[in-house]
């Protein structure tokens, strides 16, 4: 019964994982996972799995479908209809929503499967640590939760029968206070592949309220998959329009502010930020910035150029720039961008203009393996 119940979990888990499947461009589209995220899984709702009723066969007779009647009549016997206004009921039949909970390690297999993205390379050592006690061996003393049953009645059966005290007609081993023995443990220490992921945000007036959603959208999704492929992550955050600072992650997607926008000001902070903190001998570095392409000027365009071939592109892994679509933004960022880097494969452009190109900007990020 056991193994049966095992198999039918296992065939739903797999009509769970193509429904997801299915619908995935809906979900990342809309955000509707965004509001549903527990602290280890997310509560997905999956449509059109059929609920599981009885079925009559065709060739049955009697009871309730069966035997003349006129398409409409009523089921019950006249003078037994409820008077209820509950009897009125539409046409068209329900859907079967159902929600499951799945984890953001699944979420993110399924992603990858779906983008076909390749596991990333990871270089380095991080400084984080993780630590296992592994049990190797057998010492005299210990808590008694770690007590070694067998290793302690072989002790106190070999101290009876030296001593003459053993009866095989009423073989009782009491175990004395030398006679016990526990399990003794080491604790490892290895280091993991760690990565650190730089988002930042132009949060000028031109960015409005639905830019900023698809910019939380995508990283959600980034976040899934890079937390995959690391044991150890770290996320920092930098807003800018004129002027740049770091946040936290509730300020980095709600902030709005107006005034001119100067790119440089955050891959300064950026730059800083890696050579304070982030080796690259020893982290994997990502860096994102997403904006509507708008620049104070060609000179700060130029600074920015700069900063990202002196100090932000020799640090990282890949240095990912998603341009969003806004009415008031001049897009001419990444032209400049294409422009000085041409094919350099460190630096990633994207253009999202609306949340169906999600799907597309994040294969483009992450379709490198790097």
């Amino acid at each position: 019964m056991s193994l049966k119940i095992d198999q039918d979990h296992s065939r739903f888990k797999a009509i769970v994982r193509g429904k997801i499947r299915e619908n995935l461009r809906r979900y990342v589209s809309q955000g509707e996972l965004m509001g549903k995220q527990g602290k280890e899984v997310v509560s997905i709702p999956i449509p059109h799995i059929d609920i599981p009723r009885f079925r009559f066969q065709d060739k049955e007779m009697g009871g309730v479908g069966q035997g003349e009647g006129d398409p409409g009549a009523p089921l019950s016997q006249p003078g037994q209809e409820g008077e209820g206004e509950g009897r009125k009921a539409g046409q068209g039949e329900g859907d079967h929503v159902l929600e499951v909970d799945v984890t953001l390690d699944e979420l993110a297999d399924i992603l990858g499967e779906e983008l076909e993205l390749p596991n990333i390379d990871t270089r380095g050592k991080a400084t984080i640590v993780d630590k296992k006690d592994r049990y190797v061996g057998i010492r005299n003393v210990g808590p008694n939760s770690l007590r070694h049953f067998k290793r302690t009645y072989k002790t106190a059966l070999k101290r009876q029968i030296a001593l003459g005290s053993y009866d095989g007609k009423r073989p009782v081993i009491v175990p004395t206070r030398d006679d016990l023995r526990f399990r003794s443990w080491r604790t490892d220490q290895e280091p993991v592949a760690n990565a650190v992921l730089i988002y930042m945000m132009d949060v000028s007036g031109s960015m409005g309220d639905e830019q900023k959603e698809i910019v939380r959208i995508e990283s959600f999704w980034i976040d899934a998959w890079l937390r995959r492929q690391y044991e150890g992550i770290e996320t920092r955050f930098i807003i800018h329009d004129a002027v740049a600072r770091e946040v936290d992650r509730d300020t980095f997607f709600r902030t709005r502010e107006s005034g001119g926008t100067m790119i440089s000001s955050a891959y300064k902070i950026c730059a800083q930020m890696i050579e304070d903190e982030y080796p690259p001998s020893e982290w994997n570095i990502y860096p994102f910035h997403f904006s509507d392409g708008d620049n104070w000027s060609v000179d700060d365009t130029l600074l920015c150029v700069e900063l990202l071939k002196d100090r932000i592109l020799p640090a990282s892994n890949m240095f990912c720039y998603g341009q969003v679509e806004s009415p008031y933004g001049s897009g001419q960022f990444i032209k400049d961008l294409r422009e000085h880097f041409g094919d350099e494969e460190a630096l990633v452009t994207s253009e999202i203009r609306d949340r169906d190109a999600i799907i597309g900007s994040i294969r483009e990020f992450l379709g490198k393996g790097k």
